[in-house]
């Protein structure tokens, strides 16, 4: 599918917020994180202001040049768990106190903001450099037409080049099976979140030339 896509910047922010405020408002762990919904529509948002501000200053977003969809990644060094990765999924991106510094920020009564923060960046991958795919967004309007699908294929085709691996953590299963199409396997145990859904833990060695 040939979707324009190019990378925001500070002029996209509010779009991208919109975008992933929309896109995961009925997401398994976005409705566990929130469980009401009158509350969900009240800080979910800011959630995802704060999840966009990171990846604007550490790392990179790519959108659809019609402002469909999003997809944010983050760089992840070798060697990175005893600080970045903690970061990584907890609201600064490298500050291991990122988890309770998101929930003060957010929606300082949810234990539920802190904690997964801290469970995704317990079984993130440690040792190996690689593409972070954090969050992926796309309009429920425009959901199955391939469009998450070209934006991180446009990603993994850079890491194909690059010898880079790429991970994520799939949130549902509709979405790992998109994954597992684009070449992610499961890595390790899946997470249980407490009285809550599973998610996905995926690894994507890159591709020889060949098999590009």
């Amino acid at each position: 599918m040939g979707v324009a896509i190019r990378v925001a910047g500070e002029a996209d922010r509010e779009l991208v917020v919109g975008l992933l405020d929309e896109a995961f408002q009925d997401d398994p762990v976005s409705n566990w994180v929130f469980p009401d919904p009158a509350h969900r529509r009240a800080k979910h948002p800011g959630l995802m202001a704060a999840f966009t501000d990171v990846v604007l200053a550490e790392g990179r977003i790519d959108l659809a040049e019609d402002g469909s969809a999003c997809a944010l990644w983050l760089s992840v060094p070798a060697a990175h768990h005893d600080g970045v990765g903690e970061g990584d999924s907890g609201g600064d991106g490298t500050d291991e106190d990122g988890p309770a510094q998101l929930r003060a920020a957010v929606d300082p009564d949810n234990e539920r903001v802190e904690l997964i923060g801290r469970l995704t960046a317990g079984i993130h991958p440690e040792g190996r450099a690689h593409a972070y795919l954090w969050m992926i967004g796309v309009a429920p309007e425009r959901q199955g037409e391939g469009l998450g699908g070209a934006l991180i294929e446009s990603v993994l085709d850079r890491c194909d080049r690059e010898g880079l691996a790429a991970y994520l953590e799939a949130s549902n299963a509709r979405s790992r099976a998109l994954y597992e199409r684009l070449g992610f396997e499961l890595t390790g145990s899946p997470l249980d979140l407490p009285d809550g859904p599973r998610m996905w833990p995926m690894w994507r060695e890159p591709r020889p030339a060949a098999q590009v």
